[in-house]
């Protein structure tokens, strides 16, 4: 299973865009709110989560996704049982992944040590220990996957589903969609 963690202040398009790839790919998914059932977007648009945090089975986890937003970042940030799931996943050799300013969390968790990684141009400091990649819309590298902004939702979401169900999945759900770019 995927976990999407929602804080309030999520951006949407990071969030729901590669939910909606890896469940067309037959992936189950669910959106993770680290508080409320019902979490306000940075563009106050409201999503039901499918359980919070406390519900969550990590036992039951293949890959772990934070995406960004300002405002859903900071709210990440506070919030000591992130650090610990992601810790947690890890350490396991489970997908740790992240989008926009997310991937910034990753770094103060010190899980970019010597990886590729990207992130929201002009918030390459906080990758702390990686190898700064600019200009590409996903970077993997091992079991860390990063991505670069909200306009990367699409090829983000299909290196997701390429990681955890092959490259023609991935292919199929791009061909479903009419998704022509790389990923």
């Amino acid at each position: 299973m995927v976990a999407i963690l929602l804080a309030p202040g999520f951006e949407e398009t990071e969030a729901i865009v590669p939910a909606d790839l890896l469940r067309r790919a037959g992936i189950e998914v669910a959106l993770v709110s680290i508080g409320e059932s019902l979490v306000e977007s940075s563009h106050h648009i409201t999503v039901q989560a499918d359980m919070t945090l406390g519900e969550l089975d990590s036992a039951q986890l293949e890959l772990i996704f934070l995406p960004g937003g300002l405002g859903g970042v900071d709210n990440l940030s506070k919030d000591g049982q992130v650090a610990a799931l992601v810790q947690e996943m890890a350490d396991k050799g489970k997908y740790v992944t992240a989008i926009c300013a997310a991937p910034t969390l990753l770094g103060s968790y010190g899980l970019l040590e010597g990886k590729r990684a990207v992130c929201y141009p002009g918030m390459e400091e906080g990758l702390l220990g990686a190898q700064v990649q600019k200009g590409t819309p996903v970077v993997p590298d091992g079991r860390v996957i990063t991505g670069e902004a909200a306009g990367s939702a699409i090829p983000f979401g299909l290196k997701l589903v390429e990681t955890l169900r092959g490259p023609q999945a991935a292919r199929e759900v791009a061909q479903a969609i009419h998704y022509h770019g790389e990923f």
